[in-house]
Formats: structure tokens, sequence, C-alpha cells
């Protein structure tokens, strides 16, 4: 998984967070040294934060906050020329964002671990959106890893 996944990060693009995930991630990547090919992306990076509440974001290196809206400040963000945009976690900026018509792709992991409750993606009304699956691998563990693109 870690071989497809590196694939991904491998390619020029900046990331964008919600305000939860990105603190989350702090205390994961953001003080690491480790030599980690993940841990010298996550750190590199170019990482946006969305927030209303946060009051700055020089909590991790290489990251710019975005105060207010998550669908404006991310529909100006878009809207300038520069590196693509992903999202790892921050369900609920996923589906402010798929709401608003700002997703252009998706990559889904699928772990075959059934656990009858919990938050999911995709919940509650939004609009139809028609995505082409692009590709897929199988790990060995089982777990599914989805490519998808907006038609």
């Amino acid at each position: 998984m870690g071989q497809e996944l590196a694939k991904g990060m491998a390619k020029p693009g900046d990331m964008l967070f919600g305000r939860r995930t990105w603190q989350d991630f702090i205390t994961a990547w953001g003080h690491a040294t480790d030599g980690n090919p993940f841990t010298t992306h996550m750190n590199s990076a170019t990482k946006y934060v969305v927030s209303r509440t946060l009051e700055d974001a020089g909590a991790w290196q290489n990251s710019i906050l975005l105060r207010g809206d998550a669908v404006d400040t991310v529909a100006e963000l878009k809207a300038q020329p520069g590196n693509d945009l992903s999202i790892n976690g921050s369900a609920s900026l996923v589906r402010s964002l798929h709401a608003a018509g700002l997703s252009d792709y998706y990559t889904l992991l699928i772990h075959p671990l059934p656990l009858g409750s919990g938050a999911r993606l995709f919940e509650g009304p939004a609009p139809l959106a028609e995505f082409e699956l692009t590709g897929s691998v199988t790990t060995s563990k089982g777990v599914i890893i989805a490519y998808y693109a907006r038609h």
C-alpha cells in the first residue's frame, strides 16, 4: 500500500486540511525527523488549513491558514495558478467541497473491515456528481485503492 500511495506523493501538489485533521497530523508528522519519505513529503509540502477558529498556522512548517468559509476560500485558491490540492482525512471538509462541486478526483482506500457504524464520507444531501473509475490496485492486505475522476 505504501508503494502505491508513494506514487501520488511523488507528484507535485499541495495539501488541504480541516483544522482538526491538521492538528492531528502535526502530532504524527510535524516534528518527525525519521528520514521516512512520507515524513519528508508531509513536512515539505505546502499545507493549507481551512478554519474559522484557528489563530495562526505557525505550528507546522509550510502551513498557510485559510480563514472563513471553506467553500469560498477553497474556490478562491483553486482559481489561482498552482499545484493540485489533495486532502487526507478531513471528512467534513470533503463533504462541503463535494457539495459545492469543488472535488475533481477521489482516491478511496477501501479496507476489508465491516464496522456497521461510524461516519460515512458521503452522507446527507449532495448534488449528483458522476465520477469515472480511472484505476484501482488491490494491496496484499486486501485494501482496494480506487482512483476516480469527475466526468
